[in-house]
């Protein structure tokens, strides 16, 4: 058989219904192949970094190989930024490029280029892949194939690369003759022994036992790992504050009276009050990044941390941030929550009513939608709009954030239902993702859900040829741009170092304010544009209520709605800056000497 045929056929056998492609000459061989197949099918993108992204949201809906297709050249080099995507959030994704044929290789001729659109992908994404290769041998794909999901798919998952010279698409192969590989040649297993995941899990339950303000952090891990179900158990029997990273959001239903909600440098405040108060810190499947934690040595000081983690390089690295970690446990997340869960009954009842009572006063006084005045006409809150959007929308729908505000609002804001997946490129955060996202979500979605790509006017602006590939098969994904005339993060952070001087970052200092309106009906959508609160009801509910692609226009108000951590503060002591004597009241552990400033007596 043609080897580009056995490459679609391998694709259908993993359970992957689509490809998302864009086409040329040194991958037409490929999405020939995928064309042909009856159980498999591409999907035209509009660029190639769309390409990756879709694919990288296919695969999260699914929780299988998300699969796209580049050509050599600028059609691979363009993967990129999705790559990165895929590889910093730990998503299983395939990438297949054409090369030119092996003979116009320049390799060791030192010359820029020999064929045409020559270029060495291979070392450019090694950093960014968990595998990459270039098939020198068409009786090499089957185990190149295989090698790169089985790599793809265990420990930490990621991204692969394969690059497929043309001449060797068009080889005739016999499927018997090809080399079959084995997980034992690559097999590294330095997991801990079942005794030494015991000890530390009996040492886990020992600091909860003794704790009086324990939280439980969960991070995206869990869903990684599909523990799901373990989490659920979980919950159902340990009774403990519950914070979430933005990875696991979803994982948590907005009604559980233990949730507490976000933290980090653009988390909640009466999150970041909760875990830098708190004296126990179980944190499972999340790296803590410095994005949580702020600057680290400050982080949840007074508190014993335990940390779950399949990547010892993640656990080592707190040592070079002083941050002190009291457990490291390095196991995969569903193996320590089978582990803890058969253990629970050896936990105390943990009184904490003192401990609820304060996240409740913390939740009530720092409520986000507070500071929306909906008495104004407009322009819009963003919060406002959001708490009227998580009313309307189901169990089970699907919600992918952008980046910059619109990103931190939803994830701040969102009221999560059961089933619902709600996600970002959390860790490469580029703008643009979610509308390309978006796709390959509603291509993976198996029920009736509503798909909603959420973008601010920036991050839209990358990646709109995509409302072409909508447009086209009248995929019923509603769009909602949140429009604050510029990139509202970058102020933020102007205003802290630049005196509010927003170059390159509003529309008097550069940025371009186009009709988004006219621009969705050029490509035969249907769009809106909502300027008050009180318009938010009917045009949301037209739009929701719609089975074809719609876009919504929300245009908000220019200050950005934002709390962030400046550097040098912790996480508790967020911007913009309570009065000292309300933050005083508020923390329970010492405050440090830069929260001090101008009040030493305290």
């Amino acid at each position: 058989m043609k080897l580009t045929d056995y490459v679609a056929d391998f694709i259908a056998k993993l359970g992957v219904k689509k490809v998302f492609v864009v086409t040329g000459g040194a991958v037409a061989h490929l999405i020939d192949s995928v064309a042909k197949h009856k159980e498999v099918d591409y999907i035209c993108m509009q660029h190639e970094q769309a390409a990756a992204m879709a694919a990288d949201g296919y695969s999260r809906i699914t929780k299988n190989i998300g699969v796209a297709m580049a050509t050599s050249g600028p059609g691979a080099t363009n993967l990129l930024t999705g790559i990165c995507s895929s590889y910093y959030d730990s998503i299983p994704t395939l990438f297949l490029t054409g090369q030119v044929s092996l003979f116009r290789l320049s390799e060791d001729l030192k010359v820029r280029q020999l064929g045409f659109q020559e270029t060495n992908i291979i070392e450019m994404v090694q950093y960014i892949t968990k595998y990459s290769v270039l098939l020198r041998n068409p009786k090499m794909i089957r185990y190149e194939l295989e090698k790169a999901i089985c790599l793809s798919k265990t420990g930490r998952p990621g991204p692969v690369l394969i690059d497929i010279p043309d001449n060797l698409q068009r080889e005739d192969i016999d499927p018997h003759e090809l080399r079959a590989y084995s997980p034992l040649e690559d097999e590294t297993d330095d997991a801990i022994s079942d005794i030494e995941l015991n000890k530390l899990i009996d040492k886990t339950i020992d600091l909860i036992n003794q704790a009086q303000r324990p939280v439980l952090v969960l991070g995206s891990a869990i869903r990684l790992s599909h523990s799901e179900d373990l989490l659920e158990i979980l919950l159902s029997k340990f009774k403990i504050p519950i914070l979430v990273t933005w990875g696991a959001k979803d994982l948590v239903e907005y009604e559980n009276s233990f949730l507490i909600g976000t933290f980090g440098l653009t988390g909640t405040r009466y999150g970041n009050f909760a875990i830098q108060n708190s004296d126990v810190v179980l944190s499972i499947g999340s790296r803590l990044d410095t994005h949580a934690t702020g600057d680290p040595k400050t982080f949840a000081r007074d508190a014993k941390k335990i940390v779950v983690d399949i990547d010892q390089a993640e656990l080592d690295k707190f040592e070079r941030f002083d941050l002190e970690i009291d457990l490291k446990i390095k196991s995969d997340v569903k193996r320590f929550l089978y582990g803890f869960i058969e253990k629970m009954d050896v936990l105390k009842p943990l009184k904490m009513e003192d401990w609820l009572n304060k996240i409740k006063s913390w939740k009530d006084s720092f409520n986000i939608t507070k500071a929306c005045k909906i008495e104004t006409e407009e322009p819009v809150c963003s919060y406002h709009f959001i708490e009227k959007l998580s009313d309307k929308l189901n169990e089970n729908d699907v919600i992918i954030a952008d980046t910059g505000c619109s990103l931190v609002h939803i994830f701040n804001g969102l009221k999560t239902k059961k089933g619902q997946r709600i996600f970002s490129s959390f860790n490469n955060t580029p703008m643009g993702y979610s509308l390309p996202a978006s796709i390959g979500a509603y291509y993976g979605n198996t029920n009736d859900s509503i798909i909603i790509s959420v973008s601010g006017d920036g991050g839209f602006l990358m990646n709109l040829q995509e409302l072409a590939t909508i447009a086209k098969s009248n995929l019923p994904i509603k769009i909602i741009i949140f429009n604050n005339k510029g990139y509202g993060m970058i102020r933020a952070t102007q205003e802290q170092w630049f005196e509010a001087k927003y170059h390159g970052a509003s529309c008097d200092h550069g940025i371009p304010e186009p009709n988004f309106e006219a621009i969705a009906q050029a490509f035969g959508i249907n769009a809106v544009t909502i300027n008050s609160h009180g318009e938010i009801k009917d045009k949301l509910d037209e739009a929701m209520s719609s089975n074809a692609p719609y876009l919504i226009n929300l245009n908000l108000r220019f200050e950005h709605d934002l709390m962030t951590t400046k550097f040098g503060r912790p996480i508790e002591d967020m911007e913009p800056l309570l009065d000292r004597k309300t933050f005083y009241k508020n923390m329970i552990i010492k405050p440090l000497d830069i929260s001090r400033e101008n009040n030493p007596e305290i």
